[in-house]
């Protein structure tokens, strides 16, 4: 796998967006992890196995995308009506999650090793997370959220040359997935 055909897959997956990750510049931040807590994400943190405090330490993450040399960052991107457009919020959220769950299997299928998907917010491959009742029952195929991976998306967005802010009423979810 190449960054220039995991770009064309993510083209055909849907995303508005797409391009290389540095990968080298990816910083795992104890303060960003920080800011997943029950009151700022009540729908996934103590919910998921991809959220804390059941994801793995930082330097345990950090340790895992230092074994990978490529990635690709992706973008979906919603034109909000009006700044409190919370249905096309939810809807854009729902597209990206579908089209990256899409992207990293269709990555997964043409490599040969364990991709690293870090996404925006909790993973959604199953319908209800057996967490903490049991183990997680893809994981190989989980997609652990990038900021409780302790990821500032709008960093690693700047880093990889990628816009994080898309104009004025628009809102727009990132992912990105090394290989």
């Amino acid at each position: 796998m190449n960054t220039e055909r995991a770009g064309t897959l993510a083209k055909q997956s849907g995303f508005a967006v797409v391009g290389p990750l540095d990968v080298g510049a990816l910083s795992f931040r104890q303060d960003v992890r920080d800011m997943c807590t029950p009151e700022l994400c009540p729908e996934g943190y103590g919910q998921s196995w991809s959220c804390p405090p059941a994801v793995p330490a930082l330097e345990e993450l950090s340790v895992r995308a230092r074994a990978f040399t490529e990635g690709i960052l992706v973008q979906t991107i919603g034109e909000l009506e009006d700044p409190f457009d919370f249905e096309t919020v939810m809807e854009t959220s729902a597209l990206h999650a579908e089209h990256f769950m899409e992207l990293t299997d269709r990555l997964g299928a043409e490599t040969e090793r364990p991709l690293l998907a870090l996404g925006a917010g909790a993973c959604k491959r199953c319908a209800s997370c057996t967490y903490p009742d049991a183990p997680c029952a893809l994981p190989d195929k989980q997609i652990v959220s990038m900021e409780a991976s302790g990821l500032l998306v709008n960093q690693v967005c700047e880093d990889s040359g990628i816009s994080y802010n898309n104009g004025e009423n628009t809102i727009t979810f990132t992912s990105c997935c090394l290989f």
